[in-house]
């Protein structure tokens, strides 16, 4: 069994636990995901299987999109609406719509960000939270991250002294939306933190067409695997390439190719179907991951 499955992910259950219900449901070992998920977020998590498995660090490399809430006035230990209060700034009077539209535009581009103390990033080999729940605080190191683009999608809506309102981002992977909204809040300066969160893209995949656990396994009970998507799917960005049929029996036994320069890695197709994954030598491609 090879393909791809959009998964909607729900909200109580990480990453892991996803891959290992649809071990039991597929009744296959080889599965993996492209693309970490919080618990408390839903949206599409992409899953590789079989020799799709081989491609999930392309399938991360693509950009991803998310919707979710901001909220203005209150920030939390884990920068997301399940930790305990932090600060809080009251929201006591209207604000301007367009300060916070122009401060979201000014988070566009390369950015840099320091990691949530709960998060699974590692220092000297244990992760931030295990830390955080230990009380230990530790330095994080920074991370560049690419925000292609932050706009808020809805009116700003007031209760309790605080002021909330729907956002939409796309954003490079290992981009911590939670220390964005906090971040965010900053910039106002108030107290903030992510109240809600769903990707809704990810790794070509869009939450419109995403099914969860139990609609794949009504599928599976019927022989239905109409859900696998192909391999193809899983190359992400990378430059896509047409092999002749020469090309085609070199790359079959591993061999070196010559090709116009094409980046450093790149997928090769043959009359439209995922052969290799080639890497740059010298001036020459060799084969990386072969998938005949």
């Amino acid at each position: 069994m090879n393909g791809i499955i959009n998964l909607r992910k729900e909200a109580g259950m990480t990453s892991h636990d996803a891959v290992f219900k649809l071990r039991k449901i597929l009744k296959t070992k080889k599965i993996g995901h492209g693309g970490t998920l919080d618990p408390d977020v839903v949206g599409v998590l992409p899953i590789a299987v079989g020799k799709a498995t081989r491609l999930v660090e392309f399938m991360q490399e693509e950009g991803k999109v998310y919707e979710g809430e901001i909220t203005l006035g209150c920030s939390t230990t884990t920068e997301d609406a399940s930790g305990d209060i932090l600060e809080r700034t009251p929201v006591t009077e209207l604000l301007e719509e367009a300060l916070i539209d122009e401060a979201m535009e000014s988070m566009t581009g390369e950015i840099r960000q320091i990691p949530p103390m709960y998060s699974a990033v590692k220092v000297n080999g244990r992760k931030l939270y295990e830390y955080a729940r230990a009380g230990q605080e530790v330095e994080r190191p920074e991370r560049q991250v690419t925000i292609f683009s932050f706009e808020r999608t809805s009116p700003i809506s007031y209760v309790d002294e605080q002021a909330c309102f729907r956002f939409r981002v796309k954003c490079s992977k290992g981009t911590y939306v939670r220390t964005l909204s906090v971040d965010l809040g900053a910039k106002l300066g108030l107290a903030s933190h992510m109240s809600q969160l769903t990707r809704t893209y990810s790794a070509g995949m869009s939450l419109d067409d995403a099914l969860t656990l139990d609609e794949i396994a009504e599928r599976v009970a019927v022989e239905d695997f109409s859900f696998l998507h192909p391999l193809e799917l899983g190359t992400g960005d990378l430059p896509k390439l047409e092999l002749t049929a020469d090309q085609l029996e070199e790359v079959r036994y591993g061999r070196f190719i010559t090709l116009e320069d094409a980046g450093l890695e790149l997928a090769a197709f043959h009359e439209g179907k995922l052969v290799a994954i080639l890497e740059k030598r010298d001036q020459s491609y060799k084969p990386k991951k072969v998938f005949l």
